[in-house]
């Protein structure tokens, strides 16, 4: 790099014209946001350039401008790619620092390439360009994760295991199907990160700072160089409104809530009290005073980000509800609360997705949890019922036959006939089948349900969609 990019900091701010006094040192650090939208700069480069080719194709600037404006912007890309690039807090934003050093570098070609635009459609599409990619990034470490839910489903299609309401036993359901549950909200939520996508992706330059600008400006030309779907139709609402950001936030605020409960359901099984699973230790930690400690660190930490997670949304929606049309300087608050939103998904899904694909199941301990609590009741009810007796009628004599086990302290299944006969005399022998573990699975057998082959075919459903055949 030469020399002159120090002299950065020596230049007048491109507003300074109209004041008499400079900005104290106090306020440039508070106003000052290039410490963090820096990570913008790839994304203000390739909206920079293709401003830039509009400009030329329009005969608002020269091809000469043009070329010098591309070659510039090239240069700065791979500075900042190589780590020279001198960032200056004194130019404020990642916008002044590169366009001050453009204009270092080719003269007053680059200072003509801010013609038709202001910072306020220029951050707007800057920010709409970076949530596109994260987006696209985000819904492909998603199906990554639901990719190694499947693989551990498919591995435990027949381990049985209580399911629960009320974190009460409830009934017997394969680990898959529980599982698979999980698969389904994910997809879920990538179907409306897709979504919220379309949103994202409609180009606000050319609102200039909130009336458009009187250059014969191209702005559908500028949108099909960088692959947005449409324009921003109003100018006060393209460089004023985060809706799109808010969105996003929100979608990933209930991706976060679902791998909340998750993480969850993962402490609760770790549980020596559970021991349903066990967690990699690459997962875990230990105690610093108990040495028999293994401690679920990833997903307790995963709970406490969905906080985290939820404070940015509230953060963003607080930061719009009062700002009158158009463009106010709280907006630059936008950036550290999305950006951190974007990361610790990121990290979050990443993470995930490994932590699945080391999970150790204790399919024994599972399928003696299954055992207690009498999850077989309902299969009791359901074929007094269809012996013909009401449901409400059977619901009270499955009650008593229960009371009648706890008593004994064995299980449904364990009762002789003669005694569960007590209760009704339409029971017969082919009962002892109904209320094992896999007859009560196998028993529902319908779409969505937790037979072993429903669960195998909603595998291979979701198989289909994750390579985007359905």
């Amino acid at each position: 790099m030469d020399d002159s990019t120090l002299e950065q900091d020596k230049q007048p701010k491109n507003w300074s014209g109209r004041f008499n006094e400079p900005v104290s040192e106090l306020v440039q650090r508070y106003t000052a946001s290039v410490g963090f939208d820096q990570r913008l700069a790839e994304f203000d480069i390739q909206g920079s350039l293709a401003h830039a080719q509009m400009l030329a194709t329009q005969g608002i600037i020269s091809a000469e401008d043009f070329t010098a404006i591309e070659q510039g912007l090239n240069q700065i890309r791979n500075e900042i790619l190589n780590r020279q690039f001198i960032w200056s807090q004194q130019l404020e934003d990642v916008h002044l620092n590169i366009e001050k050093r453009l204009t270092i570098l080719i003269g007053d070609a680059g200072k003509r390439l801010h013609t038709g635009r202001s910072r306020n459609d220029q951050v707007a599409t800057d920010i709409r360009l970076f949530l596109r990619a994260s987006i696209d990034d985000i819904v492909s470490l998603i199906k990554a994760m639901q990719q190694a839910l499947l693989n551990l489903a498919q591995r435990h299609i027949h381990t049985v295991m209580p399911g629960f309401t009320h974190l009460q036993v409830a009934q017997p359901i394969s680990f898959g199907h529980h599982l698979m549950a999980y698969f389904e909200m994910l997809k879920r939520d990538a179907e409306r990160l897709i979504d919220c996508r379309k949103r994202v992706n409609q180009l606000p330059l050319g609102a200039a700072a909130l009336a458009g600008t009187s250059y014969p400006i191209n702005r559908e030309l500028v949108a099909q160089l960088l692959d947005f779907e449409g324009v921003c139709k109003n100018s006060l609402d393209a460089v004023s409104d985060r809706d799109f950001a808010i969105e996003f936030c929100a979608c990933a605020a209930v991706i976060m809530t679902h791998l909340s409960r998750m993480s969850e359901e993962f402490i609760l099984w770790m549980n020596p009290s559970f021991s349903f699973i066990q967690l990699a230790d690459r997962f875990c930690t230990g105690s610093s005073i108990m040495p028999q400690k293994k401690n679920p660190d990833v997903p307790e930490l995963v709970r406490g980000k969905t906080g985290r997670i939820n404070g940015h949304l509230v953060a963003l929606l607080t930061l719009m509800k009062a700002q009158p049309l158009a463009y106010n300087k709280d907006n630059q608050e936008d950036k550290e609360p999305l950006f951190d939103t974007v990361d610790t998904l990121t990290d979050t899904l990443r993470i995930y997705a490994d932590m699945l694909a080391g999970i150790q199941v204790n399919q024994e301990v599972m399928r003696q949890s299954a055992l207690r609590g009498y999850a077989t009741a309902t299969d009791l009810a359901d074929y007094l019922v269809n012996k013909g007796i009401p449901f409400r009628d059977a619901h009270e004599m499955v009650a008593k036959t229960v009371q009648y086990a706890e008593q004994k302290g064995c299980d449904l299944n364990d009762l002789e006939l003669s005694e569960l006969q007590q209760f009704s005399s339409c029971i017969e022998s082919d009962i002892f089948v109904k209320l094992t573990l896999q007859g009560s699975m196998e028993s529902r057998n319908h779409t969505g349900a937790t037979a072993p082959n429903q669960v195998q075919r909603a595998i291979d459903e979701a198989q289909q969609w994750l390579a985007g055949k359905n």
